[in-house]
């Protein structure tokens, strides 16, 4: 092997010794240039995924052993935790770890081999997302009734989206799709998906009411386990069930599932399938809608023809023949009841007069004077009589009143001070009632009957 490196570790004209540290750095740049990019199948033995996020391991095929680092800035991009004894096609770079003079294989992207390793690492993802609880019925939200804008997830070029349009243009008039162009297959196929979708939510949130997409549509036709592998990524995965848009997982045909299936609102077997969930609530409120309108005209029809039938029947009845005479009796006996009426209201008359008549006759004007004057009589000394009592009650009231004021003024504070008695109060307020209470020096309040003075205490004796 001819290269500027040997030839500077071995030119005898060159004799200046290099330290490793120089070695280990010309190696790595000519080993980093020769392998910047390589492929290599082989079994991972010796995995450790260490606390800080990175990925240690050995790539084994049999016969020799290759260390592999993957650090996390390119494995949260690989769509599985790999394992030991796994079959894998890693894509990376060689590299010289220098400190220690080792070269690695700094991996950057890593793939199961076979559809055991594939359905491994589905069933792996499955376990961790469902015990977080993420396939959750209870965390499954409704579709909308009437969505009036889809968007759809997918590829432009695939099946996928020519068929969801065609099952909307033909079943729905009130639809629009929107289109959100993305890979469904390859190494990168899964973030696009998942950006694709942020990409919908952040839209929405600046959108006007009318124009917000209402439900999202993400699939692809079928395909092999590594053509619907993007859809089994755990950060997609994660996106869909926070995605504030409902969405209806399409990917694949009936007998595929992917974990876009189990974490979506609603999973359709196909994209054909998933745009008549879209359409079916219009349908059905079109079917609804024909079939009460086609009951309505029937039940009018049915109610015209009942209500000819019985006006025909009416008409034809012997009421319609009898009423009139019917009309004549009953006129004659009106006018028979109203003649005895006035005959009883004119007898009652009479005998009324009579009796007021004999009423005045008994009635004399002087015994109607007396009676009054009587009555007036009584009346003023009945007022004698009561302006005497209130007049009694009132100076009763007011003894009892003096008598009330006299005693609280007896009993009154101010009244004892007047008779040469004092208070004395401390600083703070409180009355003294004991001389322990002061001390010698403290100064005390006394309440006169006429004033306050202000004295400290000198001496004192209990």
């Amino acid at each position: 092997m001819k290269s500027t490196l040997l030839q500077s570790l071995f030119d005898e004209q060159d004799r200046r010794p290099l330290s490793v540290s120089e070695v280990n750095s010309q190696v790595k740049r000519a080993i980093e240039k020769a392998f910047a990019s390589v492929w290599i199948e082989a079994e991972i033995v010796n995995f450790v995924a260490a606390s800080s996020g990175h990925w240690y391991f050995t790539l084994h095929d049999g016969h020799a052993q290759l260390k592999a680092a993957c650090y996390k800035g390119s494995n949260w991009k690989i769509r599985f935790q790999p394992f030991d004894g796994l079959q894998v096609r890693v894509r990376g770079k060689l590299s010289v770890y220098e400190p220690k003079g080792e070269y690695q294989l700094l991996v950057e992207s890593l793939e199961p081999i076979g559809e055991g390793a594939l359905k491994v690492a589905f069933e792996q993802i499955k376990l961790k997302l469902g015990k977080e609880r993420l396939f959750d019925e209870e965390l499954k939200r409704p579709l909308p009734l009437l969505p009036k804008r889809v968007g759809v997830v997918t590829s432009p070029n695939g099946a996928a989206f020519h068929d969801i349009l065609h099952v909307l243009s033909r079943r729905t008039r009130t639809v629009s799709i929107v289109l959100i162009p993305t890979r469904v297959q390859g190494e990168m196929a899964g973030e696009e998906i998942r950006r694709a979708i942020l990409l919908a939510n952040d839209y929405n949130k600046t959108a006007a009411e009318n124009e917000k997409i209402d439900v999202l549509i993400v699939g692809r036709g079928g395909g092999s386990s590594e053509d619907l592998w993007a859809f089994n990524e755990e950060r997609l995965a994660r996106t869909m069930r926070a995605s504030e848009i409902p969405i209806i997982s399409a990917v694949g045909h009936e007998i595929d599932f992917t974990i876009a299936d189990f974490v979506a609102d609603r999973r359709a077997p196909t994209p054909s399938a998933a745009a008549e969930i879209v359409a079916e609530s219009e349908d059905q409120i079109e079917a609804f809608i024909a079939k009460r309108t086609q009951d309505l005209f029937q039940t009018v029809s049915y109610k015209l023809l009942q209500s000819r039938s019985d006006w025909q029947e009416l008409a034809l009845a012997p009421v319609f023949s009898q009423f009139p005479q019917k009309i004549k009796d009953w006129r004659y006996e009106v006018e028979d009841y109203d003649a005895r009426i006035e005959d009883a209201f004119a007898d009652k008359l009479k005998t009324n007069a009579k009796r007021l008549e004999k009423v005045i006759s008994q009635l004399s004007p002087l015994k109607s004077a007396s009676k009054v004057a009587e009555n007036q009589t009584r009346l003023a000394l009945l007022e004698q009589r009561q302006t005497a009592a209130v007049k009694r009650l009132i100076d009763r009231k007011d003894e009892n009143l003096k008598i009330e004021m006299a005693s609280l003024d007896a009993l009154s504070p101010l009244s004892v001070l007047k008779r040469g008695f004092s208070i004395a109060e401390k600083e703070n307020g409180e009355i003294l009632r004991d001389a322990k209470n002061i001390k010698t020096n403290e100064t005390v309040k006394i309440r006169l009957a006429k004033g306050k003075i202000t004295a400290t205490v000198t001496k004192k004796e209990n």
